[in-house]
């Protein structure tokens, strides 16, 4: 029984080219992960922001 742990021979691994990181692909690709990484980020600080403001200058 061969060893899990080893890469099968037949795969090949490509990476992504530069110019398709930021392209707008629609279903499970690369480049929707990574605009959904960012958008969740920017999500989260803003968020994160509106909820320090309100405790800044709305706290008594």
């Amino acid at each position: 029984m061969a060893n899990q742990s080893q890469l099968n021979t037949n795969q090949v691994i490509e990476p992504v080219p530069k110019g398709e990181l930021n392209s707008w692909r629609r279903g499970f690709t690369p480049q929707a992960e990574i605009w959904n990484g960012r958008m969740a980020m920017i999500g989260l600080t803003i968020s994160l922001t509106a909820l320090l403001m309100v405790n800044l200058f709305f706290s008594n």
